[in-house]
C-alpha cells in the first residue's frame, strides 16, 4: 500500500492573501488541488489523506468530491504545528492500514511535484526503508549564527535543498515521532520529518527531485507556480516532453491505444 499524506494546515500569513494559501485559485481551481491531483492520478499511489484546518474540513471535503478524488480516504483536522498535523494524519493512518505502508509525506502548497519523482519516492523508501526528496543547491549557501554575520561556508558541492515529498514506511515514521514527542524539547526545531530522523540518528536516502517542485508561500511563488503550469501545457502542445502526473496519464492512455 502506497500512501499519499497531504498537508495543507497553513494560514497564509505570508502571502497575505486573507485566505489560507492552499486555497487559493490559480487557473480555475485551487492549488491544493493542483496537488492532491498528482497523487489521484500517479498509478502507484493507492491511497490519499489531507490534513487540513479544522474550519476548513466540510469545505475540503467539497472540494474532494467536486473534483473526483476517488483515492482520499479522509480527511482529518490539522494540529498546533505543522507537525502536530503530520502526527494526527500518522496516527489515522496507522489506525487503518499496514505499518508496513509506504506513506509519502507532501506539503499541499508543494503543486509541482512530477510524476518520475513520486515514483522514486516509492521505490527508493521500499529499497532502503525511506527517501528524501532534494535538490543540489546552486547558490552559495552560508551558515551564521547571529544573522548577521557569516560563520561558515559550506562546499557548494556538499549542499542540497530538502523538498517533499519525503517518505517512509508507516511504523518507522510514525514511531520517529514519537520518540521526538518524548523529549524535553519536542518538535522545537523540527522543521521536517528529515529533521526528525536526522535528530535521532536514523540514516536518511536522497532522492533526486525536480527543480521545479517549488513550495507556493509568497507572492512571488504564485507567479513561478502560474508560469510552471504555462511550461507544462506548452510540453504538451509542442511535445518538449511528458513531465506531470496529468500528462503522464495521458501518455499512457494514448500508448493503450495504440497497442489494442
Amino acid at each position: 500500500m502506497n500512501i499519499a499524506m497531504i498537508f495543507a494546515g497553513g494560514s497564509g500569513v505570508r502571502m497575505g492573501s486573507g485566505i489560507p494559501k492552499q486555497f487559493l485559485q490559480i487557473n480555475g481551481k485551487p492549488i491544493l488541488i493542483h496537488t492532491v491531483q498528482l497523487f489521484q492520478w500517479h498509478e502507484l499511489i493507492d491511497k490519499i489523506y489531507i490534513s487540513t484546518l479544522e474550519d476548513y474540513i466540510p469545505y475540503v471535503e467539497e472540494l474532494v468530491s467536486e473534483y473526483n478524488l476517488s483515492k482520499v480516504a479522509a480527511v482529518i483536522p490539522g494540529g498546533k504545528t505543522a507537525q502536530d498535523s503530520i502526527y494526527n494524519c500518522l496516527e489515522r493512518g496507522i489506525s487503518e492500514n499496514d505499518p508496513d505502508s509506504i506513506v509519502l509525506l507532501h506539503d499541499g502548497v508543494r503543486p509541482s511535484v512530477t510524476y518520475d519523482t513520486i515514483t522514486r519516492n516509492i521505490e527508493t523508501a521500499i529499497s532502503k526503508g525511506n527517501a528524501i526528496t532534494c535538490t543540489p543547491c546552486f547558490e552559495t549557501i552560508l551558515l551564521s549564527n547571529d544573522g548577521e554575520t557569516v560563520g561558515s561556508v559550506p562546499y557548494r558541492k556538499d549542499t542540497y535543498a530538502a523538498q517533499a515529498p519525503q517518505t517512509f514506511r508507516l511504523g518507522d515514521i510514525l514511531e520517529a515521532h514519537n520518540r521526538i514527542r518524548a523529549t524535553e524539547n519536542g518538535y522545537e526545531n523540527m522543521v521536517d520529518a528529515c529533521t526528525i530522523c536526522t535528530t535521532l540518528g536514523i540514516p536518511v536516502h536522497m532522492v533526486e527531485g525536480n527543480r521545479g517542485n517549488i513550495k507556493v508561500t509568497t507572492p512571488e511563488d504564485v507567479y513561478m507556480f502560474r508560469a510552471l503550469i504555462q511550461y507544462s501545457e506548452n510540453e504538451q502542445t509542442f511535445g518538449f516532453g511528458l513531465t506531470n502526473s496529468s500528462n503522464a496519464v495521458l501518455n499512457r492512455f494514448m500508448r493503450k491505444k495504440t497497442e489494442k
